[in-house]
């Protein structure tokens, strides 16, 4: 049976992972939005919270910050982003997650791209990755890393060359659908490039297949067909989160699935 989680914000994480029968659980470590050091959930220090995890038998994973954007061309965002997603690796670890999860970034408009594969590949030289670090693709922006097939494997070979061969790959099924990537060979051409998925975020979207839009819906209220979905999931053999309005109603709904 394939773990089944969900992205979690109370406190409380791990009372809200027993509630909703989730053996995983994604979590961030401080304000999404914001550039200050990790902390831990309640207060807790890593020991503690690592112990308390272990216990329940919840698997953990780590959502890193979505203003990291290690591949910008400004300094002022490209260096706190290099310092920022190194704390964020070393917190991780520290509490026993399996994983930190990030997004591929982007550029800016007019700056080439491959200014911004450069800066990736001076990321993965220069920080220390004492977990797995899972590069997240993304539903848009002409300037993205890792929203095409195409810029997926520009990215991965750049990375691979920098010495990135433990770094792994989260595929979120709505930003898929949203850059327009077909759901039925998915997996297979992901795994061309990467070799592996490490993590399936498992979403429906709102928002029509090639939007480029980021409106994540529960498995069976979106645009995606739920099928189309679970097939993914199942073709993936990775653990699961959901990032979805109801996770707990998504998280029975794969299990009946999944089950044998």
């Amino acid at each position: 049976m394939l773990l089944l989680g969900a992205h979690l914000r109370d406190d409380d994480l791990l009372a809200e992972a027993t509630a909703i029968g989730a053996s995983a659980a994604q979590f961030f470590l401080g304000d999404p939005q914001g550039w200050k050091a990790p902390g831990y959930p309640g207060g807790k220090d890593a020991a503690q919270v690592r112990a308390e995890f272990a216990a329940a038998a919840v698997t953990a994973y780590i959502h890193a910050p979505y203003v990291i954007n290690v591949a910008s061309p400004n300094n002022r965002i490209r260096i706190p982003s290099r310092k920022l997603l190194e704390q964020q690796l070393a917190a991780a670890a520290a509490m026993g997650a399996v994983g930190l999860i990030v997004h591929g970034g982007h550029v800016t408009s007019g700056t080439d791209p491959e200014h911004g594969y450069q800066n990736w590949a001076k990321a993965i030289e220069r920080i220390e990755r004492p977990l797995p670090l899972l590069i997240e693709n993304t539903a848009g922006g002409d300037g993205a890393m890792a929203r095409s097939l195409d810029d997926l494997a520009r990215l991965w070979d750049t990375v691979t060359a920098a010495g990135g061969a433990d770094v792994g790959f989260c595929l979120d099924t709505c930003h898929a659908n949203s850059a327009g990537l077909e759901p039925d060979t998915l997996v297979d051409r992901v795994k061309a490039i990467t070799g592996r998925i490490d993590l399936v975020h498992c979403n429906n979207s709102r928002d029509a297949f090639g939007s480029g839009r980021d409106r994540h819906a529960g498995l069976e209220a979106g645009t995606i067909d739920p099928a189309l979905i679970l097939a993914v999931v199942q073709a993936a053999g990775a653990p699961v989160i959901c990032e979805t309005p109801d996770p707990a109603a998504d998280i029975r709904w794969l299990a009946a699935r999944l089950d044998g």
